[in-house]
C-alpha cells in the first residue's frame, strides 16, 4: 500500500502504463517467433504452449478459441471438485481453468516435455502432473470432473471406446461429468495430420457419447481468423445431469 502512494504521489502512473506497454510488445514478438519457429514449416508438435496465446496470439488474430475451450469445460465444475485432465499438453488449461475452481486437480499427459513444461510455468498446491499414456495408463480414482480437451481426436476410434469406458470407472457414479472439445474434420480431410480420426458431424459425437452416457450435450461454434477455419464441438456426457441440459440447476428455461 506504502509503495502504491509513493507511486501515485511521484505521478510515475504514465511512465509504468508505457514500461508495460513495451514490455507487451517484446514478449508478444518474442512468442510469435516461437510460434513460427515450432508450427510454420515443421512437422506439428504433439501438444501447443498456450502462453503463445496469452501473449500473441489472441492479440494478433482476436480469436478467444482457447479461452472459450476452458471456459465452458470449468461451467461442468462445482467448487472443490475432483478433475482428471486427460492429455493435459502444457498444463494450460489444468492450472488456469481447472485448479481455481477445483479441490484437487490430475493431469495426465504421454509427452515428457508437456509434462515438464507444466511442471515448470503451471505449478498449484492442488495439481499433480503425471506421465502417462491413458490406453494404458490412465490414474485411478474417483473424479467427479474428467476433461477430455482437444485429444480425442488422437486416438483411433477403438480406442476411443477403450478410453471411455475406463473414464466411466473414474467419474463419480451420481454426477460425475465428461467435458472437452474436439473438431469436425474438414471437407478436403483432417485439419491436422497427426490426428488419428476427426468426427464427421456433430451428430456421430453425440451418437458415441450417448453408448456410455445416459445425458448429454454437445455444443457446435465455428472460429474463423487468417490463420485457420474451424468447425468447434464442446460436449458434456454424465449419468447425471450436464450443463445446459434440461436438469442442469445452474440454468433457469422459461
Amino acid at each position: 500500500m506504502k509503495r502504491a502512494v509513493a507511486l501515485r504521489k511521484a505521478n510515475l502512473l504514465p511512465l509504468i502504463k508505457a514500461a508495460n506497454r513495451m514490455l507487451r510488445r517484446v514478449t508478444g514478438f518474442g512468442h510469435k517467433l516461437q510460434f513460427e519457429t515450432e508450427w510454420v514449416g515443421s512437422k506439428n508438435p504433439e501438444w501447443f504452449d498456450h502462453l503463445i496465446d496469452q501473449h500473441w496470439k489472441w492479440a494478433d488474430t482476436r480469436n478467444p478459441l482457447s479461452w472459450e475451450r476452458g471456459f465452458f469445460s470449468t461451467l461442468a465444475m462445482e467448487l472443490d471438485c475432483t478433475v482428471l485432465d486427460l492429455c493435459c499438453g502444457g498444463g494450460f488449461f489444468s492450472n488456469r481453468f481447472y485448479s481455481g475452481r477445483a479441490k484437487e486437480v490430475v493431469a495426465v499427459d504421454f509427452d515428457p516435455s508437456a509434462i515438464a513444461h507444466a511442471n515448470t510455468n503451471y505449478a498449484a498446491p492442488n495439481l499433480r502432473y503425471t506421465c502417462a499414456d491413458i490406453r494404458t495408463g490412465m490414474p485411478t480414482g474417483d473424479f467427479t470432473n474428467v476433461v477430455w480437451d482437444a485429444a480425442i481426436e488422437h486416438f483411433t476410434q477403438d480406442e476411443m471406446t477403450g478410453i471411455i469406458n475406463n473414464i466411466k470407472g473414474r467419474l463419480a457414479k451420481s454426477k460425475g461429468v465428461l467435458s472437452g472439445y474436439t473438431i469436425i474434420e474438414r471437407s478436403h480431410g483432417k485439419s491436422l495430420e497427426h490426428h488419428e480420426y476427426e468426427f464427421k458431424s456433430r451428430d456421430e459425437l453425440v451418437d458415441l457419447l450417448k453408448r456410455f452416457f445416459a445425458h448429454v450435450t454437445v455444443i457446435q461454434t465455428e472460429t474463423r481468423d487468417y490463420m485457420e477455419v474451424r468447425d468447434n464441438l464442446y460436449f458434456f456426457a454424465s449419468d447425471g445431469p450436464v450443463p445446459f441440459g434440461a436438469r442442469w440447476e445452474k440454468m433457469t428455461i422459461r
